[in-house]
């Protein structure tokens, strides 16, 4: 009788131990096509002036910003590289990509006026304040900002998931590693970015609407 109590118990452990090592193998499949999809799409700033790459707007993902409205020195790097491309030609629109819902925290705002402070006319600064990921970040520069070619600008570890985004959307998309140094947690921003990647492979591929969608365009 306690062999065949036990035969059962084995079966289930076998199964669950199956289901496990199935969702892990698409989980790391996602994470490869997905990188591996999108390398060829990483550009310099030196490439992407030699080649006269002109798109409809470079995209700045938002990050963290301090409580005086200081970009954070992840968030800084993407902005310096975003300008460093307005400047070389390759873009008349730098769109602002952040989180700005809550009412004492604006990131977007914040990278406006960084842009500005490095010379950039704020006319040409377009704030996105409904950027709550990178989803809806590429979601909306397309849907409500119109670019239909873009030039993504991020650090290299999130970078390949938001070329994909833009791709499976349809846009014709380059990206720019803002990776100026070392930073802070960098293990647990990647090992978020293997998740995300698979969360939005599934959101891409239904072209899922994201919160907000129908939020306006603002400068």
């Amino acid at each position: 009788m306690a062999r065949a109590k036990r035969k059962p118990i084995r079966t289930l452990i076998v199964t669950l131990i199956a289901i496990v090592l199935a969702i892990a193998a698409v989980f790391a499949a996602i994470n490869v096509y997905v990188v591996a999809s999108t390398r060829t799409h990483v550009h310099t700033i030196s490439q992407i002036e030699e080649s006269g790459i002109k798109v409809d707007a470079i995209v700045v993902f938002g990050a963290s910003v301090f409580a005086d409205a200081t970009p954070s020195d992840i968030l800084a790097d993407r902005l310096e590289v975003a300008v460093d491309l307005f400047k070389a030609g390759a873009s008349d629109a730098i769109i602002v990509s952040g989180d700005n819902r809550d009412s004492h925290y604006n990131e977007s705002d914040a990278m406006k006026s960084y842009c500005v402070e490095m010379g950039v006319p704020a006319d040409c600064v377009l704030v996105d304040r409904a950027g709550y990921d990178t989803y809806a970040s590429v979601w909306r520069a397309q849907n409500i900002y119109g670019a239909d070619s873009v030039i993504l600008v991020t650090q290299g570890y999130h970078l390949y998931r938001a070329i994909a985004i833009a791709q499976g959307l349809g846009m014709e998309a380059y990206g720019i590693a803002a990776d100026k140094g070392e930073y802070d947690n960098q293990l647990g921003y990647s090992a978020r970015e293997a998740l995300a990647r698979v969360k939005d492979f599934f959101q891409t591929l239904v072209r899922a609407m994201p919160e907000d969608a129908d939020q306006p365009i603002t400068r």
